[in-house]
């Protein structure tokens, strides 16, 4: 009796984080452990519904894909073969989810004040409605020729709230200290498109 209080009051995944973290609440959960269970939808949670946001979702339907993307892992749990991996899981499966829901063609999403600063503001005060919708399709025919690499790291950390780095690197599979730099990168890879386009119209 004595060592079940101990493991009720200090889960293996105490003092873990990260993929590491992920993969002991993984275990836990398929051995019927609530906790478990409990700690990866709370850690986990924010990732997929910023993934699903960044798929062009709206918020009832997000929620939704949060709801499934859950369900899909809870009626699979001894089929994910690399616990180290469930981010990268949880990810992939929500995008695919929300395309799904989408029927493949997602609407754009809110754009972000920082996207948005790659086009250039020089535009009269009163007509900005209509300019800012012309600006905004250019801003996406330009994200859509982004590579798929690029267009997931904006989505999770400019377009979907900003998701923790760490979060990030481990659902993408890149080293934390590099997802700054990259996505510099791919904002700049934006800007250059833009200008081709004729950012300076």
């Amino acid at each position: 009796m004595t060592e079940v209080h101990t493991a009720e009051a200090d889960p293996p995944w105490e003092g873990l984080a990260g993929a590491e973290l992920f993969a002991a609440c993984l275990r836990a959960a398929r051995e019927g452990n609530r906790q478990g269970m409990n700690r990866l939808v709370s850690e986990l949670t924010p990732l997929v519904w910023n993934v699903a946001r960044g798929q062009g979702l709206d918020t009832h339907a997000a929620e939704d894909v949060v709801q499934t993307v859950w369900l899909a892992l809870f009626s699979h749990l001894d089929q994910v073969r690399e616990p180290k991996a469930l981010a990268g899981w949880l990810v992939t499966t929500a995008r695919h989810e929300s395309q799904r829901v989408h029927g493949r063609k997602a609407p754009p999403v809110p754009l972000t004040d920082e996207l948005a600063e790659t086009v250039p503001s020089t535009l009269p005060a009163p007509e900005a409605e209509v300019l800012r919708g012309e600006r905004d399709r250019r801003i996406w025919r330009a994200f859509a020729q982004l590579p798929q690499r690029c267009q997931e790291l904006l989505r999770l950390t400019v377009l979907a709230g900003r998701a923790e780095y760490r979060i990030v690197a481990e659902a993408l599979r890149i080293p934390r200290g590099s997802i700054g730099p990259n996505r510099g990168r791919c904002l700049k890879t934006m800007r250059e498109l833009l200008d081709i386009e004729g950012g300076s119209a």
